[in-house]
C-alpha cells in the first residue's frame, strides 16, 4: 500500500504514520501536512528516514494532484483539520475552508488520479451533544445536528465524502472517534493543557459547566480501529470509534492534579464557551462486531502515562505553548 496521510505532522496524523511504519513496514508512508500553528514536522523526527513528507495544504487541490502522482499513493486518511472548538468560535471561517472545502479538495483530487481508497476521519461531534442524565449513545445512521461552527464542518466534510461515494463512486469509509490523547497532542487540548499549566503551578481553566462530560480514547486505539477499518471495513460503511469511558473536565482535572501531585486549589473557572456541549457517547457496537476492534489502553493508566509523558518531554511542548491562539475568556462579557 502507499497510503498518504493529510495531517500527517499534527497529534492524530503523526501517531498514525509511527503506528503504520512500524506494523506495515512493507508499505510506503508519505505525512502531508499545511504545517499551521498545530502542526509540528518534529513530530515525525524518530521516523523521518521512513517517511516521505510533503508541505502542501489540503485546499490546494493541484498540489495534491501532484502529491498524490508523484508518490503513486493508491490509499489516503484524511485528518487534516482544523479541531479547536474555542478557535472555531472566534474564526469560524477557517474551520470551514480547511475542514469542508480542503476534504472536498482531497477527494477531487483522488478522483482526478483514480485513488483506490479514500478513509475520512470524522468526530461524534458531528451528532451535537446528550443529556448528562441518561445512558444514551449514538449510533451510526442517527441524524447530523452539529451546534457549533467545527461541529457543522466536519458534518459538511462527511457529507461530501458521501456525495462524491455516490456520485462519482469514490471508494470511501468514515470513522467517526471520541475523544482522544496521548503524546504530541497540542497543548491547547484540555489534557496536555492542564499537565503543562499544573507543572508549572499555573491555574487550571475549568469551564463552568464542570461537569460536561467526553468520552476518551487513547489515541493508538484510534490508530488500530483504523488500521481494522482500512483492512476488513466495507466501502461505503461508517464506523464508530469510542473507550466507552466517560469523563468530566473536573475529573480529568483531579488526576492530572493527582499524578503530578499539585494542589487541587490550582483549578480555577472560567465562562463556558458558546454552544458548549454537555455529553458525547458513541455506540462501537458495529466496529466491535463486524471488524474485532476493541480498546486496549485502560483509561486510568493511559491518563498517567500520558501526563508522564508531558512531565519527561517538556522540551517538545514549552516552545509550543505561545502558539496557542486562543485565550479560553475571549468570549467573557466586558465588564461596564
Amino acid at each position: 500500500m502507499n497510503i498518504l496521510v493529510t495531517g500527517g505532522a499534527g497529534f492524530i496524523g503523526s501517531n498514525f504514520v509511527r503506528y503504520w511504519v512500524d506494523e506495515h513496514p512493507q508499505d510506503r508512508v508519505v505525512a502531508l501536512d499545511a504545517l499551521t500553528y498545530a502542526g509540528n514536522r518534529a513530530n515525525l523526527d524518530d521516523v523521518a528516514d521512513r517517511v516521505g513528507f510533503v508541505h502542501a495544504d489540503v485546499c490546494d487541490t493541484d498540489a495534491v494532484t501532484a502529491a498524490l502522482e508523484e508518490h503513486a499513493v493508491d490509499t489516503v486518511v484524511h485528518f487534516a483539520a482544523e479541531s479547536h472548538n474555542s478557535l472555531a468560535v472566534l474564526d469560524p471561517a477557517r474551520f470551514f475552508k480547511t475542514n469542508v472545502l480542503g476534504t472536498q479538495s482531497m477527494l477531487e483530487a483522488g478522483r482526478r488520479v483514480g485513488l483506490h481508497r479514500f478513509h475520512h476521519i470524522s468526530t461524534c461531534e458531528v451528532y451535537g451533544d446528550l443529556p448528562l442524565d441518561t445512558d444514551e449513545a449514538f449510533a451510526e445512521d442517527d441524524p447530523y445536528r452539529p451546534r457549533t461552527p467545527y461541529n457543522a464542518s466536519k458534518a459538511g466534510a462527511d457529507h461530501a465524502v458521501r456525495a462524491y461515494a455516490e456520485t462519482f463512486g469514490t471508494a470511501a469509509t468514515i470513522t467517526n472517534c471520541s475523544n482522544n490523547y496521548g503524546p504530541f497532542q497540542f497543548p491547547e487540548k484540555v489534557i496536555p493543557l492542564f499537565t503543562a499549566n499544573a507543572l508549572d503551578d499555573r491555574p487550571l481553566p475549568l469551564y463552568a459547566s464542570t461537569q460536561n462530560r467526553r468520552e476518551w480514547l487513547h489515541v493508538i486505539d484510534h490508530c488500530r480501529a483504523i488500521d481494522a477499518v482500512l483492512q476488513r471495513g466495507r466501502i461505503g460503511e461508517t464506523y464508530h470509534v469510542g473507550s466507552g469511558v466517560e469523563a468530566s473536565i473536573a475529573e480529568i482535572a483531579d488526576a492530572v492534579l493527582g499524578a503530578l501531585g499539585k494542589p487541587e486549589t490550582l483549578k480555577t473557572i472560567v465562562p463556558d464557551r458558546p454552544g458548549h456541549d454537555r455529553r458525547y457517547l458513541l455506540d462501537t457496537t458495529k466496529i466491535r462486531t463486524e471488524l474485532g476492534w476493541e480498546p486496549t489502553v485502560p483509561f486510568e493508566g493511559g491518563l498517567a502515562e500520558t501526563v508522564q509523558w508531558y512531565a519527561e518531554h517538556r522540551d517538545w511542548w514549552e516552545p509550543l505553548r505561545d502558539r496557542a491562539p486562543v485565550v479560553e475568556t475571549s468570549w467573557a462579557p466586558t465588564p461596564g
